[in-house]
């Protein structure tokens, strides 16, 4: 039957790679009206979908079992989305691939790619013809199906081609679709992996807000579901927000005592996007503390058996885990601490932002890649894992100046961090106070408070290196470069 249906029509768009995330994108595509051939290299992956489309809705998709055929079904010029693992499987499908493929198709890969992996790949598609773009799509499982947040960059003819199809397919919010041509090269992967570090930033503040609310105010988890469940109607209204407050109320089904999220290993995972997104902040020379503070808090979480061997160590040394004895909330006021610890997550936010938007202006810069900042936090604003209505103001920050030096000095948000910093740091003073580590939070109210000082001690640090390394200074009050023979004058003041 499949052979009979790719007789009479070809399909508009391709989908290689049908684990869950091509399955879904591919059903999305399907349902929005455009016919689509799918292949896999394991078969039944190709039988499964085929079921789905049926299930789903007898929706206009077509399995293929090689690559010849499946090339050959796409109406030309042909668009092809591959959505495997990055690296070596990118590869060998594009070979695969490309085989069949004729001048003027194009290639759309569809994973979290390393930038500079699209860029080499996009040389090698030139020199067969064939267009590439290096899409991020993010918004998990749910979102490929029916609406994720999408970030194509590449070729722009190739973006183009399939322009009708992506702004069906992704998320749709009030301004538009959740898709827009990102910009030249690898670009589309880039902001796709800056995305990610702010999610590692929003989802380690939500952790610390958790853990502030639970072990200083001594909160159950049904009434951090609630408070959760308020903010998400508030400023702090997001996807991460609302599941967090969803978690809180799931049962633990297994024992039937409690709720679920109290028997988590307390250990946490990563793809690698993370980590990446603070070695170019490094290399760019751009501070993102808030970020790495949230990696470094997930590789503090893997050190699982040290961390229980020294829980044992310092008990014996008389200091309890949690150091304050009124642990459970005794002496504190919860709807104070509430309140504050819902400010502090919303201005330790918009730090991590900023400093993922820093990241993207610094290497829009250095590529020449033209990146519309404003556009980016528009097309967040749906689909993605960290949309939130808090988007809209920084798509409108960036509407109001283009040029903007950092988040935090736009006008709105400079007022908003203003207004929230006395109760931040009741919060940050608290959490240190009772040992409970904040080590995000902490790391946006030292960002904010760097920024916004116009004299830091930096030059003590100057002097020191000058001192040591001959590196030399500048002054305050003259031009050119100094350098000073510390030790000798040290020695004739003590004399």
């Amino acid at each position: 039957m499949e052979g009979a249906a790719s007789a009479q029509a070809l399909s508009r768009i391709g989908l290689a790679g049908l684990a869950v995330m091509g399955q879904n994108l591919a059903l999305n595509i399907a349902e929005k009206g455009f016919p689509i051939s799918v292949y896999n290299r394991t078969t039944s992956k190709v039988d499964e979908t085929l079921d789905r489309a049926q299930r789903e809705g007898q929706l206009p998709l077509i399995g293929q079992y090689n690559p010849r055929d499946f090339v050959l079904s796409i109406q030309r010029p042909r668009s092809v989305i591959i959505l495997v693992k990055a690296g070596a499987p990118v590869d060998q499908t594009i070979a695969a691939l490309s085989e069949h493929m004729e001048p003027g198709d194009t290639i759309i890969d569809g994973g979290n790619e390393w930038y500079e992996n699209t860029e080499r790949r996009i040389t090698e598609a030139n020199s067969k013809g064939l267009l590439y773009l290096g899409m991020g799509v993010s918004g998990g499982e749910e979102g490929a199906r029916y609406g994720p947040s999408m970030m194509p960059g590449g070729s722009h003819e190739a973006y183009t081609n399939i322009r009708d199809i992506l702004e069906k397919v992704a998320a749709q919010v009030e301004d538009g679709p959740c898709v827009t041509y990102i910009g030249e090269g690898g670009s589309g992967n880039f902001v796709k992996m800056v995305h990610n570090g702010i999610e590692y930033g929003d989802m380690q503040l939500i952790s610390e807000a958790y853990d502030v609310l639970k072990n200083a105010g001594g909160l159950s988890n049904s009434e951090l579901a609630d408070i959760f469940a308020e903010w998400n109607r508030g400023e702090l209204e997001s996807f991460l927000v609302e599941i967090t407050a969803d978690i809180f109320n799931v049962k633990d089904e297994l024992t039937g005592n409690g709720e679920l999220v109290d028997k988590i290993l307390d250990k946490t995972g990563m793809k690698g996007t993370g980590k990446w997104t603070v070695q170019q902040a490094a290399e760019l020379s751009i501070a993102a503390p808030t970020i790495a503070a949230s990696l470094d808090s997930r590789y503090m979480s893997g050190l699982k058996d040290e961390r229980e061997e020294a829980s044992e160590i310092f008990k014996k040394e008389g200091l309890k885990e949690e150091i304050s004895s009124d642990i459970n909330g005794s002496s504190v006021d919860k709807k104070r601490l509430i309140d504050d610890v819902r400010q502090a997550l919303y201005a330790s936010k918009i730090c991590s932002y900023a400093q993922g938007m820093n990241l993207l202006k610094a290497k829009s810069g250095e590529k020449g890649w033209n990146l519309n900042l404003g556009e980016m936090a528009r097309i967040w604003k749906g689909g993605c894992i960290i949309r939130a209505v808090f988007l809209d103001r920084i798509k409108k920050a960036y509407q109001r100046n283009p040029n903007l030096a950092n988040l935090m000095v736009d006008p709105e948000f400079a007022r908003e961090m203003v207004q929230r910093q006395a109760a931040w740091r009741r919060v940050v003073g608290l959490a240190v106070q009772k040992g409970i580590s904040v080590p995000g939070m902490s790391a946006s109210l030292q960002y904010f408070d760097t920024y916004r000082r116009s004299r830091l001690p930096a030059n003590l640090v100057q002097a020191q290196r000058d001192y040591f390394g001959a590196h030399t200074y500048e002054r305050i009050d003259l031009e050119g470069a100094y350098h000073t023979e510390w030790s000798k004058l040290a020695r004739n003041a003590r004399v």
